[in-house]
């Protein structure tokens, strides 16, 4: 299931780069990023069956504070998972805050953001308890130096889960650079809690509502950059059950892969 994945390289080609505004830059600033990744790993769990992904999109930044943007990926967990015969095999995502830099080397960002996934549901329709994996969610984050705490809640209806307003996303980052080696070793823990009951989704027998879907995710990446190109590789491992205590499964998709199992991957990514 499904971004931010932003402390590494490895995450910035997980996740969309947001920008940064700084208040000695240019009142107007416009980037654009490409990146291509050995799997696209969102929240710990693979978004491509363990495939390759290519990722890009553009950031506005003004120096007041206000930044936006989008980016884009291609996908597979939807039609591998809850909805085989969909098409939705792209992800784009739309996104708008503001960040703000505060004395002692404190940020606080806040902002909006879509999940949007373009494509046609299954030709028999969604199975009960399940739709359309467009999400929102609002953020805050505030960070010191090479710590960042950031907080996501979902606006309604969570990456094709049903009655789960209210499901959000905690996680802490560290991004630490290695002395003058150029290298930055990060370090990623989060935690994604499910809510609602969804009786439709989940049998008397299963012992279930949403909450059997929330799972703890860490991740490790180290990346440098050579020739304007930020390489990475990280280390991502979840709890996530593959299955319900009824057997039931959960996070294991058509093809059988538990996409919340440990994962190495490597990345590239160049902005202009």
């Amino acid at each position: 299931m499904k971004k931010w994945i932003a402390t590494a390289m490895a995450m910035a080609c997980a996740t969309p780069a947001f920008a940064d505004p700084d208040a000695a830059s240019p009142p107007h600033a416009l980037t654009a990023n490409i990146g291509v990744v050995s799997q696209y790993v969102f929240r710990g769990l693979t978004q491509t069956d363990e495939r390759p992904a290519l990722q890009g999109g553009f950031d506005y930044s003004h120096a007041s504070g206000f930044y936006a943007g989008i980016w884009g990926s291609n996908v597979s967990w939807i039609s591998d998972g809850y909805a085989p015969g969909s098409g939705y095999s792209v992800e784009v995502d739309t996104y708008a805050g503001w960040k703000f830099a505060l004395p002692h080397d404190i940020t606080l960002d806040a902002g909006f953001l879509r999940y949007n996934y373009p494509g046609h549901e299954p030709s028999g329709g969604f199975a009960a308890g399940t739709t359309r994996p467009d999400t929102n969610e609002l953020y805050v984050a505030a960070g010191w130096k090479w710590l960042t705490l950031k907080y996501s809640y979902s606006l309604g209806d969570t990456f094709g889960v049903q009655d789960a307003r209210g499901s959000d996303y905690i996680d802490l980052t560290a991004a630490v650079p290695l002395a003058d080696t150029g290298f930055t070793l990060s370090a990623h823990a989060g935690h994604q809690r499910y809510r609602g009951t969804n009786a439709a989704l989940w049998p008397a027998a299963s012992g279930c509502t949403n909450s059997c879907l929330s799972y703890t995710d860490y991740k490790l990446a180290i990346n440098r950059e050579w020739f304007g190109v930020n390489f990475g590789l990280a280390y991502t491992t979840t709890d996530a059950d593959a299955t319900a205590r009824d057997g039931t499964l959960i996070y294991r998709n058509n093809f059988g892969t538990n996409i919340g199992r440990s994962q190495w991957l490597v990345s590239a990514q160049k902005v202009f």
